[in-house]
């Protein structure tokens, strides 16, 4: 038997390959650290990647685009973004690649058709660092304090500054708030460190004081005492779901904006990307993420209705088990909630198909929707059964969901995925809040039935932090 492998080329060509990808990981930490650019990869991340991972996401690249896109290629254009003079951004290096292989001008060197693709780029209104509290620590506070504090940089845009919480802090409170910061057992370690400081009843998170504040109710805390001014508040708890309630942050001393991170009522409903320019910051103070179910459908939803018309539809949603559920059978509001969240697939409800339309007000009264909860920690999935105005088929519905992930206003919203086997395990720390499986899209004319997971912790975290962003109004310039 004789085969065409060259072994020895193939160990010279990933032994370059890795020593690319090792300099391309020094070029992404100093642009981060010293200049305040950020690099994605088609919206995913690239700080504190390995090698291997980030090899794993030029393979996606080049097969979501179709292009030969390598690490040398990637290389080649973070060295020509450093040489830029460049302001604080966001610039996605899958794009630039992939635009770099559609231009005509074969050969063109790199720093100037960078330095062309980047020509509005320019230093956004001076920004202004924002304080932020979070008012809560549970599964989504974590996450946020994390984020937060991952992608504090410079420190120019929002800095996590205190965590409220209720109940007496002291050396054992401190300790067991830092270890389920440093350890999580869906999402793993935190790639950072986590030390506590008992004096200060505060968490030292990467070095920097994030202060924890007891209290029962908000109108109690006093934040300036603590050097917070002018604070966005992350409430997490879902204590509070109206203006009412909510309105009460506002009466403490440093407090200025706030977001809860659950659907409201009375107040604006947002998922970030598709309706959030509706709700300009300087005219308003309170605002609502709406829910990880909501900010997973309302993307691909939006795409649909504009391309081809909604008649009706159904949405059922495969949810993992929630901390409102009990591990055991016993006593609770609702009777299947009752029972054991990890024996059992629990039906329950959703308001999410209602939800959509405060968001996409021409889906009003057009949508069903229900729940079922099943025995994951983590990690959901979106049933969309559509009956459409336009027929289409397979193909024609797949490619535009595929465009809208590539380039327009929801690439940050919608990942389309080309695996043949995802599973819910797979989609865990995805940041993009809808995750449209491809590969089980089913059509019959005007009827269709769309498969579309979603990280309910991280993908949703993640659009929290971008429409935290938007209210603080330190959104850096950004190349998608």
């Amino acid at each position: 038997m004789s085969t065409k492998v060259n072994y020895e080329k193939e160990v010279l060509d990933q032994a370059l390959n890795r020593r690319a990808t090792v300099e391309f990981i020094n070029i992404i930490n100093r642009l981060w650290y010293e200049k305040a650019i950020e690099l994605v990869l088609f919206r995913n991340p690239l700080i504190d990647k390995r090698a291997g991972e980030v090899l794993n996401l030029i393979n996606y690249a080049k097969a979501f685009v179709s292009k030969p896109i390598t690490i040398i290629d990637a290389l080649e254009i973070a060295k020509a973004i450093e040489q830029l003079p460049l302001p604080a951004s966001k610039l996605d290096i899958g794009k630039l690649a992939y635009e770099f292989y559609l231009n005509p001008q074969k050969g063109i060197d790199k720093v100037v058709f960078v330095k062309h693709q980047l020509r509005n780029a320019k230093e956004a209104e001076k920004l202004a660092p924002k304080d932020v509290v979070l008012y809560g620590f549970g599964r989504i506070g974590r996450l946020l304090a994390r984020e937060l504090m991952t992608k504090m940089g410079k420190g120019s845009q929002l800095r996590l500054r205190a965590v409220v919480v209720r109940g007496e802090i002291n050396a054992t409170v401190l300790e067991k708030r830092a270890s389920l910061l440093r350890i999580d057992s869906v999402h793993g370690d935190f790639l950072g460190t986590v030390e506590i400081d008992s004096d200060n009843n505060a968490l030292i998170i990467n070095g920097t004081s994030v202060f924890l504040i007891s209290a029962k109710e908000p109108e109690e805390i006093d934040y300036t005492q603590y050097g917070i001014h002018d604070a966005l508040i992350i409430d997490n708890t879902g204590a509070f779901r109206d203006q009412e309630g909510l309105q009460r942050h506002l009466v403490s001393e440093g407090a200025s904006k706030i977001l809860l991170t659950a659907p409201a009522k009375g107040i604006p409903n947002i998922v970030y990307g598709v309706n959030h320019l509706q709700y300009p910051p300087d005219t308003v103070s309170i605002f609502s993420a709406a829910s990880c179910t909501t900010n997973a459908i309302t993307p691909i939803l939006k795409v649909l209705e504009e391309n081809f018309g909604i008649n009706k539809g159904h949405l059922e949603t495969i949810h993992a088990y929630t901390n409102d559920q009990n591990l055991v059978d016993n006593m609770h509001s609702k009777y299947r909630r009752g029972r054991s969240a990890a024996l059992n697939m629990v039906i329950t409800e959703t308001g999410a198909g209602k939800a959509v339309a405060k968001a996409i007000p021409v889906l009003e009264g057009k949508l069903t929707s229900n729940a079922i909860r099943v025995p994951v920690p983590n990690g959901s999935l979106a049933i969309l059964s559509l009956q459409l105005k336009t027929a289409v088929t397979t193909q024609t519905l797949n490619a535009i969901i595929k465009q809208a992930a590539l380039e327009g206003p929801l690439v940050e919203q919608i990942k389309y995925s080309l695996d043949n086997q995802l599973v819910s395990s797979d989609i865990i720390g995805t940041t993009a809040p809808a995750i449209f499986d491809s590969k089980a899209t089913l059509t019959d004319a005007e009827t269709i039935v769309l498969y579309v997971w979603y990280d309910n912790e991280y993908g949703y975290s993640h659009q929290v932090m971008r429409l935290a962003k938007y209210i603080a109004k330190v959104r850096r310039y950004t190349y998608y």
